[in-house]
């Protein structure tokens, strides 16, 4: 056997092992990286999301919002670990909506939005459960907003660097990681967090949503999967 042909093998066999390992953590692909397959946008700037010749799903345009619409467990997700590969881009605002539902326009006004923001005006950063338990960086002469504060000198993401994303429902329980470190406990109160313009952030079930937030804000998605939980 010739060198090359080795490594080939060998590629191929440590290939194979990865694989072996995501499917015994039971996690599964919910972005091909090819296309929008299973991926509904709102109405409004649809274009804002494609698929780059890297296999990224760029999100860059007015805002919009990406509904997962695929087969996997039918679209309805209540108890999950889902985990996403992001990076941003200097002053760019997106987030990943859970137990939301398709809308054609405007903010959902179903679910929760896990924020995904490294260095945009918005002080509420990364791995933030957006107006209910929010990681904080504050600008010079930005006042702290009303709310459950962790303030920071830095968010939890850099920009122009991958990160790791995990977010868990289980019950009426969510925890967010990013690359790691747990940023958010939370568990839902009866009735919902009752605050102001949340009356829709309630734990039922749904599916998950991308956010693009606005003309000037970049964010590429490398992967999404999920793990169904009990």
């Amino acid at each position: 056997m010739n060198p090359f042909t080795k490594i080939s093998c060998l590629i191929a066999v440590l290939a194979l092992g990865l694989s072996a390992v995501a499917q015994e953590k039971g996690f599964v692909p919910l972005f091909n990286g090819k296309d929008l397959t299973g991926w509904s946008p709102s109405k409004e700037n649809p274009d804002s999301y494609s698929v780059n010749k890297d296999g990224e799903l760029v999100v860059k345009g007015g805002r919009s919002h990406l509904f997962y619409t695929g087969d996997v467990n039918g679209g309805k997700f209540k108890n999950f670990e889902l985990k996403l590969k992001i990076k941003t881009f200097p002053g760019a605002n997106s987030g990943v909506y859970i137990h939301t539902e398709m809308q054609g326009e405007g903010w959902p006004s179903k679910g929760y939005e896990c924020q995904v923001n490294s260095t945009h005006k918005d002080p509420k950063k990364t791995g933030s459960l957006y107006g209910i338990k929010n990681i904080i960086v504050l600008k010079e002469g930005q006042k702290e907003p009303k709310g459950d504060n962790d303030v920071r000198k830095k968010a939890p993401s850099t920009d122009g660097e991958w990160f790791e994303y995990h977010i868990t429902v289980k019950g009426k329980k969510i925890t967010i990681k990013v690359n790691g470190e747990t940023t958010v406990e939370y568990t839902e109160p009866k009735g919902g967090p009752n605050a102001k313009n949340f009356s829709g952030r309630i734990l039922s079930e749904g599916t998950f949503g991308l956010q693009a937030h606005d003309p000037d804000s970049e964010i590429h998605y490398q992967s999404i999967e999920v793990k169904l939980l009990d």
